[in-house]
């Protein structure tokens, strides 16, 4: 890729210097996991050289000093320790596992108070001190991350598997009666052929900001490659042509298992989900639920002690686990969750299918893992083109314009090879004369990022604000073709971020008879509305809603914050 350091970790590193200025509080909400086993695995977010200077850096800026847990004093929630309670740092979707939580307390006396994140955004938190402050233990859907780093792995002990759950495809029944499949006999390269050929589409989450994403990377690349041990770079090169070939296939992307099955129902153009068994055997349209029988990677929910836990907090995690591992604990999890048990001589709940699968290796290092998501992000998929529609009226003026600035600085770290970025402020009406559009070319990156900085440093703060009518530019000119391509041959999506309501233009009604107008390729193009200011919830709301987006804060946390997380649907 021709990047002195590898893109990934120079991600990382962003992203962990604007978790430092606060921006924990948007992270939670993007669903995630992975499988552990005995042997080391790839983590997902690229972690080597210029990544962990900024953890070692980051640590000592963000503790104050050593960062021990066990304190007692409040945590980063405006929590203390209790004795009975655990608090932990969660992976997003272990939120349906209240019931059994609950059922825990009464059999324990052990409370566990959760904090929902991202899997990558919780083994940020771990790798940099943040978590020993206010966490006595972590339960992520995978501990792969933690294994394949040094500054992690010595952070946690007594790793407790409490379920399982396989990457698979949910496919649309009408699909599969169309290929002819039998979903217990389909391989990996059917899939790759079906894809190729132009007749199987579907959507998965971002492998840099969900485990799932990862997990279903992985499974991909070991699936086309023939692996039989631990990844290697050699077999990820091997696979390139037929993982280029597979990702032609992917119509949508997510940084959330919800957004996307939600999204899904939306495009009748996709017929497949790449997710974990239990989600898509969740997901609001029934689907022919298919684990290639060539083998799967699958996550296996360790419930983790944190080493600078308290030993009252370690014994309460001791009594928590032996009851989750109980026969009638494992019932009760496999029939509310779709998980499968891991104690032997329970059975799976009866919407799971028996038959054995082999697991595929994981990428043996973290050099493997990194060079993968590389590929994936830079290579394999298809292009992102995103419009950031971005209020710079009167009201925009100072401390305000300054954020948003900082925010796009930011956000370069951020931006992919191939990527076409366009920058179009309003006031009154969209300012044409300050319309930017720059496309990231891979021989030379640098000069579009710089471009981009350049272009948000000359925005200026003037007129009213004119949300509605900058909304139908921006679908125009997402029509109109990029380079050459046809637009959809890239992920195209429209960012708004605005500090008041609509004064100027065109009114809601008037944008909803024209986005409804639109054909319906274009109708699939969602706008992501950015909270802040004194912008209108209800407003931003009608607009994520009618258009298939997804509304992000960024008055409870920051707006480069939300800007990032916003990369994930991208």
């Amino acid at each position: 890729m021709n990047h002195a350091t590898p893109r990934p970790a120079r991600r990382v590193a962003a992203r962990l210097r604007r978790t430092a200025a606060g921006t924990v509080a948007r992270l939670a909400g993007s669903r995630s996991s992975a499988r552990a086993t005995t042997a080391p695995r790839g983590t997902t977010a690229a972690r080597a050289g210029t990544a962990l200077l900024a953890l070692a850096l980051l640590a000592t800026a963000c503790s104050g000093g050593d960062g021990g847990g066990s304190g007692g004093g409040p945590d980063q929630q405006g929590t203390e320790y209790k004795t009975g309670t655990l608090r932990v740092l969660a992976s997003s979707e272990l939120a349906d596992m209240g019931p059994v939580l609950d059922e825990a307390a009464k059999a324990t006396g052990v409370t566990v108070r959760p904090t929902y994140a991202g899997t990558l955004d919780a083994v940020e938190r771990i790798a940099s001190g943040e978590a020993d402050k206010g966490f006595d233990a972590v339960w992520l859907s995978s501990n792969d991350y933690l294994r394949l780093r040094p500054d992690t792995a010595k952070k946690i002990t007594n790793e407790t598997p409490i379920m399982t759950s396989p990457v698979a495809l949910g496919v649309r029944p009408a699909t599969v009666a169309r290929l002819g499949w039998d979903p217990a006999k389909v391989t990996w390269s059917q899939l790759h052929r079906a894809v190729a050929d132009g007749r199987l589409t579907y959507g998965m989450t971002d492998p840099k900001r969900s485990n799932s994403g990862f997990s279903a990377l992985v499974s991909v690349a070991s699936g086309l490659s023939g692996a039989q041990s631990a990844l290697t770079g050699a077999d990820v090169r091997k696979a390139a042509p037929k993982l280029k070939e597979f990702f032609t296939g992917q119509k949508l992307t997510s940084g959330s298992s919800g957004w996307l099955a939600t999204a899904y129902t939306r495009r009748t153009d996709v017929d497949a989900l790449v997710n974990y068994e239990s989600v898509l055997l969740s997901a609001p349209e029934k689907l022919t639920v298919i684990r290639p029988s060539d083998g799967v990677v699958t996550a296996d929910y360790p419930l983790t002690l944190l080493t600078s836990a308290r030993p009252e907090a370690k014994e309460a995690a001791a009594r928590l686990t032996t009851y989750l591992r109980t026969p009638g604990a494992q019932r009760r999890i496999t029939e509310t969750t779709l998980r499968r048990p891991v104690v032997a001589g329970v059975r799976p709940a009866s919407a799971l299918a028996r038959d054995p699968r082999r697991e595929l290796p994981f990428p043996g290092s973290r050099a493997v893992a990194d060079g993968l998501l590389d590929a994936y992000d830079n290579t394999l998929r298809r292009p992102s083109r995103t419009v950031y529609v971005l209020d710079t009226s009167g009201s925009m003026g100072g401390e305000r314009l300054d954020r948003l600035k900082s925010a796009l600085a930011e956000l370069t770290s951020d931006f992919r090879d191939r990527e076409e970025v366009t920058l179009m402020p309003f006031g009154s009406s969209v300012k044409q004369g300050e319309v930017r559009t720059r496309t990231v070319d891979p021989a030379s990156p640098k000069a579009a990022l710089d471009a981009i900085r350049d272009d948000a440093g000359k925005l200026s703060a003037s007129g009213g604000t004119a949300i509605y009518s900058s909304l139908q530019e921006a679908y125009r000119f997402l029509g109109k073709a990029p380079n050459g391509k046809a637009p959809s041959d890239t992920f195209t999506s429209v960012v708004l971020m605005t500090d008041g309501e609509n004064t100027d233009g065109n009114p809601a009604s008037a944008f909803d008879t024209f986005y409804r107008s639109l054909p319906a390729a274009q109708q699939r193009t969602p706008v992501f509305p950015v909270l802040f200011g004194d912008s209108d919830r209800g407003e931003l709301d009608h607009i994520a809603g009618l258009t298939g987006g997804k509304l992000f804060d960024a008055t409870q946390g920051s707006l480069d914050g939300a800007f990032e997380e916003i990369r994930g649907y991208q």
